[in-house]
């Protein structure tokens, strides 16, 4: 057999081969198995199925271009034309069944029992999280959660350029060591944050302010924090977002994530897109403080200090460190009053609920939910967090019992919404639901509604 034509032969096979892998690649409707409760919501389910179906079709259609070409003009090709081409071939069905895989992680942890529910009820947080009535945000973007290991979080954002087109839904990694108390909150709404800030523009409109402060700033020091501002500024957009949202419980929860060993704390790693921690912790309550003044913040910002005492640093790190808390109170006025062109003339202070996460509301909520707890099942869900992580900070409710009712909620918020999607689907017919309640199912005793809509659910924007 001469050269080109055993070539030929050999990738044939082995594009065939390619084909018959492909084929193995089914829609998850048909072969994941999970409680209703604990399954995607119906736009994303849609949105990821429709994206897998029109990569594994270009694919095929590739794949079937490359056999004709082989068995026609391509056959006596040389050697290295045919591989070169195939290589690329092989690269293009990696990548898609690369998309695959990670779906189906995400979706296949929705088997497992109790986690699979938690990750529909985080969907649904995650929802509430990002819906922001009169920006582009109010339009719902499909969101599913997923957990791994590691201590941070991470998102891939809708509409993200990936293999195969653009990503068709949010994508949201939780650590597993973040789902305990206002951990969850924090992490979520910080995965979230990044989603708006993409979807408003703020990095770029922000960064290209802050270099230009750094460019007419007359004193080094100062030109150095604006530099390190504009560097970070991606990251501290999202934390903004999670204490607007959160309340103190966001601040708390970045003190869990970034309490590392000293030398990782009060060091700057080069290029690095996140403040340091002991920066970035300190950040965090001055914009608690500017969104909703109290003196919890100032409490929590001593204690961050205390513990990580900045002062037996190398003297230039702590002169760092020096300038960038002189220039903390301009950065933070900077960043309430900024406008984008997708905020239409609204300040970036005006996308946080902070009139109803005010230390004092948050604590008198709490206590009127403990005398009627139906009252935490109809609330939105960050809400909810914040209220729980508020209560945490004063001292209120003790970790177990916060964590207690975070999974009752997490749980309840998974089923309210998936009885909403079934209503939709069935036209709005609820008689088997209040036939169920008649029949002696106390609805009102679970805390759940028979045909509960977003808004009775509480899960409008907050």
């Amino acid at each position: 057999m001469e050269a080109p034509s055993q070539a030929a032969t050999f990738l044939e096979g082995e594009a065939r081969a390619l084909l018959t892998r492909l084929d193995r690649v089914k829609p998850f409707a048909l072969h994941e198995t999970m409680v209703p409760a604990a399954a995607l919501a119906p736009a994303a389910q849609a949105a990821v199925e429709s994206f897998l179906i029109r990569g594994r079709k270009n694919v095929r259609t590739q794949v079937e271009a490359y056999l004709s070409w082989l068995t026609g003009p391509g056959r006596d090709a040389m050697p290295e034309l045919l591989q070169r081409r195939f290589a690329l071939l092989r690269q293009r069905f990696n990548e898609v069944l690369t998309q695959f895989d990670l779906f189906q992680e995400a979706i296949t942890q929705r088997s497992e029992r109790e986690i699979g529910v938690w990750l529909s009820g985080l969907d649904v947080a995650a929802a509430d999280a990002l819906a922001v009535p009169g920006t582009v945000l109010a339009t719902p973007i499909p969101v599913a959660c997923y957990l791994d290991r590691g201590p941070g979080g991470a998102i891939r954002r809708a509409n993200t350029l990936i293999a195969g087109g653009r990503s068709p839904i949010a994508l949201i990694r939780i650590p597993r060591e973040r789902m305990v108390g206002y951990g969850i909150g924090a992490t979520l709404v910080h995965e979230v944050g990044h989603q708006a800030a993409a979807l408003l523009g703020l990095v770029g409109s922000l960064r290209s302010v802050l270099y230009d402060l750094e460019r007419r700033s007359r004193h080094p020091a100062e030109r150095a924090a604006f530099a390190y501002w504009g560097l970070t500024v991606s990251e501290i957009v999202p934390d903004l977002y999670a204490v607007g949202k959160l309340g103190i419980a966001a601040t708390l929860g970045l003190m869990a994530v970034v309490s590392l060993p000293r030398r990782l704390v009060l060091t700057p790693v080069p290029g690095d897109r996140h403040p340091f921690p002991y920066i970035r912790v300190r950040l965090s309550c001055a914009m608690g403080e500017a969104l909703c003044p109290h003196p919890q913040w100032r409490k929590v910002s001593d204690l961050w200090t205390s513990l990580y005492p900045p002062s037996r640093t190398p003297d230039e790190l702590h002169g760092l460190i020096r300038a960038l808390e002189a220039s903390i109170p301009r950065f933070v006025s900077l960043l309430l009053r900024h406008r984008s062109t997708a905020l239409r003339g609204a300040q970036l202070s005006d996308l946080m609920p902070r009139f109803t996460r005010t230390p004092e509301l948050l604590a008198a909520r709490y206590r009127s939910w403990s005398r009627q707890p139906s009252l935490m099942r109809a609330a939105p869900p960050t809400l909810v967090f914040a209220v729980l992580g508020q209560a945490r900070a004063a001292a209120l409710i003790t970790p177990e019992e916060e964590s207690r009712l975070l999974g009752d909620l997490i749980t309840h918020w998974a089923l309210s919404s998936t009885l909403d999607a079934m209503t939709r689907c069935a036209g709005g017919a609820s008689e088997p639901l209040q036939a169920s309640n008649r029949g002696g199912q106390s609805w009102r005793r679970s805390g759940l509604s028979p045909n509960p809509s977003s808004r009775e659910a509480g899960f409008s924007s907050s």
